[in-house]
């Protein structure tokens, strides 16, 4: 992914121009940033992925959005202020990138492709920039405040007339660095907003800055003018310092949150040696390799593509794609994920799946698309900035025609301590930054949130339904047993049944494929044609022997009982059939495994006050068998996903809200249906998942983890959206009243953002405590 972008972030420290963006127009780089959702690629749908430089504030987020927009072609733009994602479905048939990419740009908002070097480039040097501009205001600040102190100590006659003088210009000329340099993000934002007709939470603070200093400056050079002679330079340098100190630290917790995501995008190597045809190792780039090549991975090397180790064993770190924090044993003949590091050994790798189909590119898109969406929340909290902005305004000029018969300099200094103390910035932050800390922490802990909304679903469960094949049971169950009609080999019958079983990810299906790999370590002798799956039921397909002449062959069917149209085993275990054009051919006898830690998973959501069901597509027996050895009173068997859907209908009329749980295959329909939905099983592709969350390892003590920490979330945000209310309702009486200095103002308004996110960040350090 990293590599597909090279034309475009070759210059990482230079800005993007028109002819930088002209590079994204080319179709083969969409799929670098974006993923199509319908059509074909040429004229389809797609919905991409892009991060948005120069941001502040929610209200920035809006003018994005706006900018965006307006682009014939862009269908929707979702901007989340917190990550400084944006999320942007345009149809091919009528844009191009570079048409959106400059429209956000002429709004002053530069687009940058997420994942690309150039975007962890410029947020670098935005951050090296804030820091300066932070060090330039606190050295002033200090020096300033050095200036001031004589003229609140001094007695009468303490110091003459010229002396106070001097001290107030050598202030004045302190705080040029401050407003001129410091400022200036402040003063860009304001006219940005200014010029295209919007109020921003920049423009209050713009204000308060230009009123505090002109003020201060009529006062230095006219003692005896209407706007009076106090000067305020040592509020302004330190209200200056507060704001600059926390959004330097918004910004740090910022990326130390969504850093999980990037980290992850950048796990793939730029180049890789690939065997050549003359049996050399040739270094090429990793978006240049095609399955079934052959490449050399050397220990602290990530793996470039989902493969087949085929020389060698190793170990892998996979901790970050599938929580697994301990090396994991790699050996000849285990597969590898893209994205995972090589630890021990030299190991060569036959490559299965690149680019999109690696489980590494659909982990990104996932955590791409949680970064970028906004929960309900959030958009609430959104719609109640933008009045609140206006009102902010008309407070400050209330207070300041209030304040202006009285004295008119502290008329305008009444006014920029109400534009400071009420900006909503507190409020704009409240949700996203909880929420996407927390999905930071679920992350790490091998849960991948793919809608933010769905943290909100879950914290408000009180039942969660499990199925059981691949969930409460391991991924893959072990075949026990073949029964076989009269003539037929069981390794012949399993063949067969291999052959059809390769063109499904069900867990049973590869229960039977993994059978045939360990007993004779070469492809079945059958090819299948004409595949179709029915979901909870089984396959069918047309068998033909691998060298057999085109028009021959058998249909055969493999799955249950009634799909087969068989009569099942009278035996106590799981099994799954085969049947041809003559009927019945052989019946396989499963056993499956229970996950070491389902009856604490299930426990620990007993704990928590949940009611836990089982709801099961294999037979009834079987089904309450598995729920009585994890502790589930009620388990209901036999279930196809049409009945599991009508039971979820029933609970849900009932009044309760459901976290269901399933592999997310034939559980796609209740998956989708559920308040919450956890997509549980290494065998599923992630792209097929209709889950709100996505388990990558195989520790079902993740569930009951994730509710806890979604419902510390809620009660993170509640906290939030209590504390930035509380704050505007106890300090704007204050401000108008004129008893809130503007430097008090300041720091409050810094310390209300900043405890937000601090409160926020303990969801990240509260993920890591429970593991």
């Amino acid at each position: 992914m990293q590599a597909a972008l090279a034309p475009f972030s070759t210059h990482p420290s230079a800005p993007a121009t028109a002819d930088t963006w002209q590079v994204l127009d080319d179709p083969a780089e969409w799929p670098a940033f974006g993923q199509l959702e319908e059509g074909d690629a040429a004229t389809g749908q797609w919905a991409s992925q892009v991060a948005v430089e120069g941001m502040h504030c929610t209200a920035c987020a809006f003018t994005v959005e706006a900018a965006l927009l307006k682009v014939p072609g862009v269908r929707e733009a979702q901007v989340n202020g917190a990550s400084r994602r944006a999320r942007v479905v345009w149809s091919a048939a009528v844009t191009r990138p570079s048409r959106w990419f400059e429209a956000s740009a002429a709004a002053g908002y530069p687009l940058v492709p997420a994942g690309s070097q150039l975007a962890s480039a410029g947020r670098a040097r935005e951050l090296r920039m804030a820091l300066w501009r932070w060090l330039v205001s606190g050295f002033c600040m200090m020096q300033v405040m050095m200036y001031a102190y004589p003229a609140y100590i001094a007695r009468p006659d303490d110091m003459t007339d010229d002396a106070a003088q001097l001290l107030r210009w050598a202030s004045w000329v302190l705080t040029l660095p401050v407003v001129l340099f410091s400022c200036g993000p402040f003063f860009r934002s304001a006219w940005r907003d200014l010029r295209a007709g919007r109020i921003g939470m920049d423009l209050p603070v713009a204000f308060g800055v230009l009123a505090t200093f002109a003020v201060s400056s009529a006062a230095t050079f006219d003692a005896g003018g209407p706007l009076g002679h106090e000067v305020y330079f040592d509020s302004l340098t330190m209200f200056v310092f507060f704001l600059l100190t926390g959004r330097w630290l918004e910004a740090r917790l910022r990326d130390r949150t969504a850093g999980s995501l990037e980290a992850l995008m950048n796990r793939l190597p730029d180049s890789i040696d690939r065997l050549a045809p003359d049996g050399s190792w040739t270094r090429v780039a990793v978006r240049r390799l095609a399955a079934a090549d052959v490449v050399r991975v050397r220990p602290g090397e990530a793996f470039p593509a989902d493969g087949v180790v085929i020389e060698g064993d190793t170990s892998a770190d996979e901790a970050l794609l599938t929580g697994e924090s301990r090396p994991v044993p790699r050996p000849r003949g285990d597969h590898v994920l893209a994205g995972s590091h090589n630890l021990s050994a030299v190991v060569s790798v036959r490559i299965e799946s690149v680019g999109e189909g690696t489980r590494f590119a659909q982990i990104v898109r996932l955590m791409e698309s949680a970064a970028s969406r906004k929960p309900r929340l959030a958009l609430l909290a959104d719609r109640v900035a933008r009045p609140f902005l206006v009102a902010v305004l008309a407070s400050a000029a209330v207070a300041a025609v209030f304040w202006w018969h009285t004295d008119p300099g502290k008329a305008l200094m009444v006014a920029v301590a109400v534009l400071i103390v009420t900006c909503p910035c507190a409020l704009s932050l409240a949700t996203p930054a909880a929420m996407l800390a927390s999905a930071g922490a679920l992350a790490r802990g091998g849960v991948l949130t793919s809608n933010l909304q769905a943290l909100e679903a879950l914290a408000s469960v009180d039942t969660v339904v499990f199925d059981k094949t691949g969930t409460l049971t391991g991924d893959i169950p072990r075949l026990e047993r073949i029964y076989c009609r009269q003539g037929l080999r069981p390794g012949d019958a399993l063949e067969m049944a291999a052959a059809l079983a390769a063109q499904s990810l069900h867990p049973v299906a590869q229960a039977l494929v993994n059978a045939w790999n360990a007993q004779f370590r070469s492809p079945p002798g059958w090819t299948v044609e004409q595949a179709t799956e029915a979901a909870g039921l089984g396959l069918e397909g047309l068998l033909r022997r691998a060298h057999a002449r085109a028009g021959t062959g058998q249909r055969a069917r493999l799955g249950s009982s009634s799909f087969c149209g068989v009569n099942a085993l009278e035996v106590d275990a799981a099994q799954v059939h085969l049947a041809d054009e003559q009927g019945w051919v052989a019946s396989f006898v499963l056993a499956e495994e229970l996950r070491a830690d389902a009856a604490a998973a299930v426990a620990a959501l007993r704990a928590q006050g949940l009611t836990v069901r089982l709801l099961s597509g294999d037979r009834d027996s079987a089904a309450k068998e598995i729920a009585a050895r994890c502790g589930i009173d009620f388990a209901q068997g036999g279930c196809t996903p049409e009945d599991k859907l009508d039971v979820l209908w029933r609970l849900q009329a009932e009044g309760r809200q459901i976290a269901m749980v399933g592999d997310g295959l034939n559980d796609g329909p209740s998956l989708a249906r559920a308040n919450a939905s956890f997509a549980f099983g290494r065998s599923v592709p992630l792209s097929r998942a209709h889950a709100d969350f996505v388990v990558l390892g195989d520790r079902l003590a993740t569930i009951p983890d994730a509710i806890a920490q979604a419902r510390k979330t809620l009660h993170v945000v509640r906290q939030n959206l209590w504390w930035a209310a509380g704050y505007n309702a106890l300090c704007v009486p204050l401000a108008v009243a004129g008893w809130l200095p503007a430097w008090l103002a300041g720091l409050g308004m810094a310390a209300s953002s900043l405890v937000v996110v601090l409160n926020a960040a303990r969801l990240a350090a509260a993920g890591k405590a429970s593991r």
